[in-house]
């Protein structure tokens, strides 16, 4: 073999801080980077440090750069941060180590921010390049297939799968599947085969993927994780879900699923974590973001029960505002006579043929905290907004509500009426608007403080 000749190491240099920055900013677009010169680190995981000044600094593969735009990250958007080094530190030092050559097609293959995502979830392939070692890329080989999955059709049908990759960590509860005799790896190539896509739905049942990255099994979900049912879940799923989520709660098992609408959703330690929508990965973190709501609302069952609802809605693609007020007098600013459910106008409205007043008797003087999830759910649905108090008592169902104070930002007027909605009304509170996207955003004091 003719040995490779040793490229320009500046020039890679600069490459590569390049493509540390485009990573950083694909997940976090407020951050940037700015390089300072040589540091003593050559270790491929990304480290943090603090000037003197106070100034946020990075260490990677021998370089300093500043964070400009720098925030406190959570620990799992800090993970997410060291996987785009860690991925890119491995492909980095091929070119200088010829004993990778054989790891080339893994290391290079696919969309970089799916690799990424993939050492986020299991960072052994990633760690083990960096060693000198190949380790098969299983969560880069699902998301390979589901990525192929939604750009075809079944008999004019978009298609829906899932698959389960079996964790790597001791389960009390599932054994390594055995191989049985003529597995095949589940990769991109799996997908040429037409039947394939009618194995599993993604729903009910799923792929499963052993080890060494075959496919070994096909799993009804629901038994699969009927042996955690005991557990409590990190943080609340949606209603569709919850199998899948407390699937993964031992073992470090991964789930990724394609939906009908041609998401890609990625849970892992009992949570939904990723999801790949609109055309890119978003990090939902939905257990630091569930605890800042929690705390911003200050009751656990009226923040639960909210926040159950908006992830059910979210997953129909329905539209959808909550909106809880510090003080049940702001309702006057926010809504119409006729809106209120306890207000002489609604209770004459019965007076009116066609008036929607004439339905507010059927939830007047029902506290949400007594209102069966699914019913709070069909009501939510109705145009308007929910708007309650902090002692559960509902004011209104489905109200237009009329701000006279409309944010002060453009998001409002680049989004729609519900977001504008949701600025103005989190003046008064906190609101959480749902999406038909599939989005879910919580607002506070005027601006969005998070969305997922």
């Amino acid at each position: 073999m003719i040995p490779r000749s040793q490229p320009s190491q500046p020039f890679l240099d600069a490459l590569y801080s390049n493509l540390l920055e485009r990573g950083i900013q694909y997940f976090f677009p407020r951050i940037s980077l700015e390089p300072l010169g040589p540091c003593f680190t050559h270790g491929p995981v990304i480290e943090y440090e603090k000037s003197a000044d106070g100034i946020s600094l990075l260490r990677w593969l021998g370089m300093r750069y500043r964070l400009r735009n720098f925030r406190s990250l959570t620990l799992s958007e800090g993970k997410l941060m060291k996987s785009v080094g860690l991925v890119l530190s491995a492909r980095y030092r091929f070119f200088f180590d010829p004993d990778l050559v054989s790891g080339i097609p893994d290391l290079f293959r696919g969309v970089p921010e799916d690799r990424y995502v993939s050492a986020f979830l299991d960072s052994t392939p990633y760690v083990a390049a960096d060693a000198g070692a190949q380790v098969c890329d299983r969560i880069a080989d699902a998301i390979d297939v589901l990525r192929i999955s939604a750009l075809t059709t079944y008999e004019n049908r978009r298609i829906v799968t899932g698959v389960l990759v079996f964790g790597t960590h001791p389960d009390p509860c599932h054994v390594s599947p055995p191989r049985p005799p003529g597995a095949l790896r589940y990769a991109a190539k799996l997908t040429s085969i037409r039947s394939f896509h009618r194995m599993c739905d993604g729903l009910q049942t799923l792929a499963l993927v052993d080890q060494d990255g075959l496919l070994v099994e096909l799993v009804d979900v629901a038994h699969w994780a009927q042996a955690y049912q005991g557990m409590e879940l990190p943080v609340a799923s949606a209603a569709r879900y919850e199998y899948h989520c407390r699937a993964t709660l031992c073992g470090g098992h991964t789930c990724l699923v394609l939906t009908p609408n041609g998401e890609i959703k990625v849970f892992a330690a009992g949570s939904q974590v990723l999801n790949f929508i609109d055309g890119s990965w978003r990090l939902t973190d939905p257990v630091e973001k569930y605890r800042v709501w929690e705390d911003a609302i200050g009751n656990k069952i009226l923040a639960e029960r909210i926040y159950r609802v908006a992830l059910n809605l979210a997953e129909e693609r329905r539209g959808g505002l909550f909106v809880v007020l510090d003080d049940a007098g702001a309702a006057d600013h926010l809504l119409a006579p006729g809106d209120l459910l306890e207000s002489p106008a609604s209770q004459s409205s019965r007076d009116n043929s066609g008036a929607k007043g004439q339905l507010h008797y059927l939830l007047r003087g029902h506290p949400v905290s007594e209102l069966p999830p699914t019913v709070l759910e069909s009501v939510a649905r109705i145009d308007g907004g929910i708007v309650m108090d902090r002692d559960f008592r509902l004011l209104a169902f489905g109200a237009i509500l009329r701000l006279e104070r409309l944010a002060e930002t453009n998001e409002g007027v680049a989004e729609g009426g519900r977001t504008t909605a949701a600025i103005g009304a989190s003046r008064y509170g906190h609101a959480l608007k749902v999406s038909e996207d599939g989005l879910i955003s919580f607002y506070a004091h005027g601006v969005r403080v998070w969305e997922m």
